[in-house]
C-alpha cells in the first residue's frame, strides 16, 4: 500500500482515455498490488491480469503433483485472455482457495472469446478459459490458502475499479463540456450536474485513498463498508453522468461520435461489475451492528479518539 491517491489518479486518467485500457490497467495493477503483499516480486516486463470470477459453474479445480499443482476446468469472464502473459488465478484445492501465478503460453489453455459477443468492452480481449491439464509449480503460489479474499489490500483494490469506471464518467463530460454551446438553460443544467457527479467522485475516491494509507492493514476494519460505499457513490454518479449527456446532447452523438458513442456502452456494461442492491445489503448489514451506522467513513475510521 501506500501512494494510493497516485494510484487512483491514473486509473482515472486510463478510464478517461479508453475504458477496455483501464480495465486491463486496472487489472495489472492490482495484480502487481497482489503479489507485493505476498512478498513476491514483480518482472515488469510482463502484463498480467486477475481471473477470480467464481460460481458453481466456473470452478477451476487445482489437484496436488509433484511439484506443484494440475489446473482443470472453466473460467469466465476472464479479461485480457489473448493479451497476458500471466494470470493471477484463484482454485480449489480440497477445502481451500488458492491463488496460484498461471503463464498463459501453455498448450493445455484453451481460449474461447465467441462467449463475448457485445461490443462492450471488446478491446479487452475477454474470453472463456479452460484449463485442461495445465501444471502450475509450487513458485507459482502467490500467499497462502483464503489469501487472496483475506488480505487487506483485496477491498483497497475494488475501489480502484471505481477510479476506472469514474474515469470513465469523466470522458463522457468531456464530451457534454465540448458540446455544450450557447445559452441553453437545459442543457447547461445538466453540464452542471454532471461537473458536480464527477467532482464528487473525485473527492469520495480521494478520501478513501487517504483512509487507505493511513490504515494499509485495515486494522479497524471498515475496508468492506468503505469500498462498497465508494463503489455505489461512483456507479450512481456514472448513471447520472450518461443520463445527463443524453438528455443534453440528444441521440446524434451516439451515432455519429463512435469514441462517445463507445465510451457510453463501455461505462454501461462495466458498472454492472458491481452488486447493485446486494452491495447495498452488506452496507445495510454492517452499519446496522456498528456503533455509528450513520457514519461508514469518519467514526469508525477512529478519528474520534478510539482505537
Amino acid at each position: 500500500m501506500g501512494s494510493t491517491r497516485e494510484r487512483f489518479a491514473e486509473l482515472w486518467r486510463f478510464g478517461a482515455e479508453d475504458l477496455s485500457v483501464g480495465r486491463l490497467a486496472e487489472a495489472h495493477t492490482d495484480a502487481v498490488a497482489i503479489r507485493a503483499e505476498a512478498g513476491l516480486d514483480h518482472d515488469p516486463r510482463l502484463l498480467l491480469g486477475v481471473w477470480a470470477s467464481g460460481g458453481p459453474s466456473n470452478r477451476v479445480i487445482a489437484e496436488p503433483v509433484t511439484g506443484g499443482w494440475r489446473l482443470r476446468g472453466r473460467r469466465s469472464w476472464c479479461s485480457g485472455a489473448a493479451l497476458l502473459d500471466q494470470a493471477l488465478l484463484t482454485v480449489d484445492a480440497a477445502d481451500d482457495q488458492l491463488l496460484l501465478t498461471v503463464d498463459l503460453d501453455r498448450p493445455q489453455l484453451v481460449i474461447d472469446p465467441t462467449t463475448w459477443t457485445t461490443p462492450a468492452l471488446a478491446a479487452t480481449a475477454t474470453a472463456t478459459v479452460t484449463f485442461d491439464g495445465v501444471i502450475v509449480p509450487t513458485e507459482g503460489l502467490v500467499g497462502g490458502p483464503g489469501f487472496y479474499g483475506d488480505r487487506p489490500g483485496f477491498w483497497a483494490g475494488s475501489v480502484g475499479v471505481a477510479a476506472v469506471w469514474a474515469g470513465g464518467a469523466d470522458g463522457v463530460v468531456a464530451a457534454l463540456r465540448a458540446a455544450v454551446a450557447g445559452d441553453d438553460p437545459h442543457a447547461l443544467a445538466h453540464l452542471g450536474a454532471a461537473e458536480t457527479a464527477s467532482w464528487t467522485m473525485q473527492a469520495a475516491l480521494a478520501a478513501a485513498a487517504d483512509e487507505i494509507d493511513a490504515d494499509p492493514i485495515d486494522a479497524h476494519r471498515v475496508g468492506a463498508v468503505r469500498a462498497l460505499t465508494v463503489r455505489h457513490l461512483v456507479e450512481r454518479s456514472c448513471q447520472e453522468i450518461i443520463d445527463r449527456s443524453g438528455r443534453a446532447l440528444g441521440p446524434a452523438p451516439l451515432v455519429t461520435d463512435p469514441a462517445h458513442a463507445q465510451r457510453v456502452i463501455d461505462l454501461q456494461l462495466y458498472v454492472r461489475q458491481g452488486h447493485a442492491e446486494r452491495d447495498l445489503e452488506a452496507i445495510g448489514r454492517a452499519t446496522r451492528s456498528a456503533r455509528t451506522p450513520h457514519a461508514p467513513g469518519r467514526d469508525r475510521m477512529g478519528t474520534d479518539g478510539e482505537a
